[in-house]
């Protein structure tokens, strides 16, 4: 029995270890080197990732993502993260929101949110060099980042729907027909869309933000990407 015992042990450790180091495969050939591919910005916040895109190509390409953006204030440059619907929005001091946080942490099936935040200045201006990445998309590469973006948001009639938009600033936030929990966070969600776009990435290590960061820096190595 015991060696039994061990040998499940043993086995369940290298499905964890498995899980854990598994990547899920891209396309680096879609990575840009020309002045024609798209510059999209990827910003640590510390714990969270947000992406920020060009809006004019973001609304070129039309459908629904074009729509909410086209709904949303004056900028040149759209930040998009993705979260649960009630944390995500919430401004207060993090002490008031702990109990709020184990809601969206554990409870399964958390209604999720597409944010939108229009900025009027080139976001990654306000991020350390350790704390942001430029990555230069070839347009074919944009699409597939902008798609999987469009396919996270619920759609009513063919139209997003608005859950709320945050007093004091430009953010609005769109709801999402994905789900939020502990098992699929907003850093999960940011390298699903990179990964769209071509990068290689690690979806079950993705909690932190600076594995999202790691990814880039991978796909840096790999193919040469410009680095900013």
């Amino acid at each position: 029995m015991r060696i039994v015992g061990a040998m499940l042990l043993a086995g369940a450790l290298g499905l964890a270890f498995a899980l854990w180091t598994w990547t899920r495969p891209g396309d680096p050939a879609l990575l840009s080197h020309t002045e024609a591919g798209v510059t999209v910005h990827v910003l640590n916040n510390g714990f969270h990732t947000d992406l920020a895109v060009p809006r004019a190509v973001l609304e070129a390409g039309g459908g629904p993502l074009a729509e909410a953006s086209r709904s949303i204030g004056p900028g040149d440059w759209i930040l998009i993260g993705w979260g649960d619907a009630k944390f995500f929005v919430d401004t207060s001091p993090m002490e008031e929101r702990l109990p709020d946080g184990l809601r969206a942490f554990f409870w399964p099936g958390n209604a999720s949110v597409v944010m939108l935040d229009p900025e009027k200045g080139n976001p990654a201006g306000r991020f350390t060099p350790d704390n942001r990445r430029t990555l230069v998309l070839s347009p074919e590469a944009f699409a597939g980042l902008r798609g999987r973006v469009q396919d996270s948001l619920t759609l009513v009639e063919g139209h997003p729907r608005l859950s709320t938009a945050r007093d004091g600033d430009g953010a609005h936030f769109f709801a999402s027909r994905e789900h939020f929990s502990i098992g699929y966070l907003c850093n999960n969600w940011t390298v699903r869309v990179l990964n769209a776009a071509g990068l290689p990435v690690r979806p079950l290590r993705s909690v932190t933000a600076g594995e999202v960061i790691a990814a880039v820096d991978r796909a840096e190595l790999d193919t040469g990407a410009r680095r900013d």
